[in-house]
C-alpha cells in the first residue's frame, strides 16, 4: 500500500470534500449497480461486505480461462492452483506488512478462533483473559481452557462508553506473575458498538508475559492493520468482510516466533509430511499446511488477492475518511430525532463522540413515552420499507448484559435454573429487555442510503408502544 493510501490527509477543503464525495458516488454507480437495481438500502456492513463488480469478472475471468487441480501434487494444473493460493498468501501477509507472520487460511474468523482454542497450551500453567466486549466465538475459547482445568477471566468495559476499563484491564495484566502460558484475547473492533480498543493494549500485555490474540474481523474493513507496528501473536479475520466475495474463507495469522506455541491435537489430510498405519506416529507439516486441514479451497482463494487489489487500487486511507464523515453525518441527523415530548427517538449507545469508532451503531427507539420499542418491530417495518439492518444480540452478549443493566447474579439465576433456554425465555423470566438494533456503513454506502434511513426513524415520531 501506497503512503498516499495509508496516510490521508486529516483536514479537507470544501474542494476536496466534493471531489471525495464525487469518488464514492461514481464508484457506487460503477462497481454497485445492483443496490440501485434492486432498490435496496443497505446498511448491515458489519455483518457483511458487498462485492464489486470488477472483482467478479476477474476471477471469472480467471476461472474461465484457465484448468485448477487439487493441490498437493506435481501435475500442471495442481501445480498451477498451488501457484495462485501461494501468490494470494503472499499478498495477504504483503497488505497487513506482516512479513514476521505465517498466513494460515480457514473456513472463516471463527475457524481461525477454533484453531487458537484447541491448540493453545493452556493446560501447562495456562490462563485466559477475555474483554466483554468479545464475539461468541472468541468467548467460546474459555471452554478449551476450563476442560483443561485452567481459570479464564472478564475485564469489564465503562458502562458510559462502552471502552475498556483500563484500570481494571491494567490489574487483570498484572495478574498471574508466574503463568507460564497466558492469553489474552480482545478485538481491535467491536462488531456491536463500533468502538475501535487500543492496539497498544497488545505491547502493554506482552510487557506483562501475556500472548495477545486479536479479532480484527470487524477492523481491517475500513482500517489499516500495519502488523509490522502492532505485533500481536495471533490475528484472526474473514475477507468477505473486507470486499464481499469470497464468503466461507478466513485467516490466521501466526508470528512465526509463536508457531510451534500452537499445539496440534490431531492430523488429517495435507497437514503432516509423513503418517504411517502400522505405527502409530507422524510428522506435521512445519509450515502453514500444519492447520489447513484436508484441500483448501482453491478455487476461490485466488479471489482474495483479487479483493485486495481492489482495495489498494481505492486506498484504505480512503476508505477510512469517507467511513469516518458518514459516521458523522449519520450520528448527528440520528441523535437529534425527538419526539413532540422532548423525548429522544433513539439513543445510540457508546461513546457519544464517534471519533475512535468504526461505522457501527447500535442503538435502541423510544415511544414518546420513553418507552423501549421492540426490535423486531423495527426491524420488521425496515424490510417493509427494502433497508436491511440486523437485530438482536449479534453474537457478543457481554455487551448486551451491559447496555440491558442484566447482572451477574441475574444471568447465574437464569442458567441454573434450566437446562436449556433461549433469549425470548430470559426475557420472560428476567423481566428485562435483550438485543438491540444495529446499523453499518461501509464502501458502498452513499448519503441517500441514509436519509432514507433518517426519514424511516423520523416516522417514529411520536409513536406510542403497541400502537402501527
Amino acid at each position: 500500500m501506497s503512503s498516499k493510501a495509508i496516510h490521508p490527509p486529516s483536514v479537507q477543503t470544501d474542494g476536496e470534500t466534493l471531489a471525495h464525495e464525487a469518488y464514492f458516488n461514481e464508484l457506487r454507480e460503477r462497481e454497485y449497480p445492483m443496490l440501485n437495481e434492486s432498490h435496496q438500502i443497505y446498511l448491515d456492513y458489519t455483518g457483511g461486505n458487498l462485492y464489486a463488480q470488477s472483482q467478479l469478472r476477474a476471477h471469472f475471468e480467471l476461472l474461465s480461462n484457465n484448468v485448477f487441480g487439487n493441490p498437493h501434487s506435481t501435475n500442471p494444473t495442481s501445480q498451477f492452483a498451488t501457484q495462485k493460493v501461494e501468490e494470494t498468501r503472499e499478498a495477504v501477509l504483503k497488505f497487513f506488512n506482516a512479513d514476521d507472520y505465517c498466513c494460515i487460511f480457514t473456513q472463516n474468523a471463527s475457524g481461525a478462533l477454533h484453531i487458537v482454542g484447541e491448540c493453545y497450551p493452556f493446560h501447562k500453567n495456562g490462563t485466559l483473559l477475555l474483554l466483554s466486549d468479545n464475539h461468541n466465538s472468541v468467548n467460546g475459547i474459555r471452554e478449551y481452557c476450563q476442560r483443561k482445568d485452567r481459570e479464564f477471566a472478564y475485564t469489564p468495559l465503562q458502562y458510559e462508553d462502552l471502552n475498556i476499563d483500563s484500570v481494571s484491564l491494567e490489574k487483570h495484566l498484572a495478574n498471574h506473575p508466574n503463568k507460564e502460558n497466558k492469553l489474552f484475547a480482545y478485538p481491535a473492533q467491536s462488531n456491536v458498538t463500533g468502538v475501535k480498543h487500543q492496539l497498544n493494549w497488545i505491547q502493554k500485555a506482552h510487557e506483562l508475559g501475556w500472548d495477545v490474540l486479536l479479532d480484527a474481523a470487524a477492523f481491517v474493513p475500513t482500517n489499516v492493520l500495519d502488523l509490522s507496528r502492532w505485533k500481536p501473536d495471533f490475528v484472526t479475520l474473514s475477507f468477505y468482510k473486507i470486499f464481499g466475495y469470497p464468503t466461507g474463507i478466513g485467516a490466521l495469522l501466526v508470528r512465526k516466533e509463536k508457531f510451534h506455541k500452537l499445539e496440534k491435537q490431531w492430523f488429517a489430510g495435507g497437514t503432516v509430511t509423513l503418517a504411517a498405519v502400522n505405527s502409530p506416529h507422524h510428522y506435521l507439516a512445519e509450515n502453514h499446511e500444519r492447520f489447513e486441514n484436508g484441500t483448501v479451497n482453491y478455487l476461490d482463494i485466488p479471489a482474495i488477492k483479487t479483493g485486495l487489489d481492489y482495495i489498494q487500487g481505492i486506498g484504505m486511507g480512503r476508505i477510512n475518511e469517507r467511513v469516518k464523515s458518514l459516521v458523522k453525518y449519520f450520528h448527528t441527523r440520528l441523535t437529534a430525532l425527538k419526539h413532540d415530548t422532548g423525548r429522544p427517538v433513539v439513543r445510540v449507545f457508546g461513546p457519544p463522540n464517534r471519533q475512535e469508532t468504526g461505522g457501527t451503531f447500535i442503538m435502541n427507539f423510544f415511544d414518546a413515552n420513553g418507552k423501549v420499542l421492540p426490535f423486531e418491530d423495527i426491524e420488521e417495518k425496515a424490510n417493509q420499507r427494502g433497508i436491511s439492518i440486523r437485530s438482536g444480540c449479534f453474537c457478543n452478549p457481554g455487551i448486551d448484559e451491559i447496555n440491558n443493566c442484566l447482572s451477574t447474579e441475574e444471568i447465574a439465576r437464569y442458567f441454573t435454573s434450566r437446562d436449556r433456554g433461549n433469549y425470548r425465555d430470559m426475557i420472560a423470566f428476567l423481566n428485562k429487555m435483550r438485543g438491540a438494533t444495529r446499523v453499518s456503513v461501509g464502501l458502498a454506502t452513499n448519503k441517500e442510503d441514509l436519509d432514507t434511513f433518517l426519514a424511516f426513524a423520523a416516522e417514529l415520531r411520536n409513536l406510542e408502544a403497541g400502537v402501527s
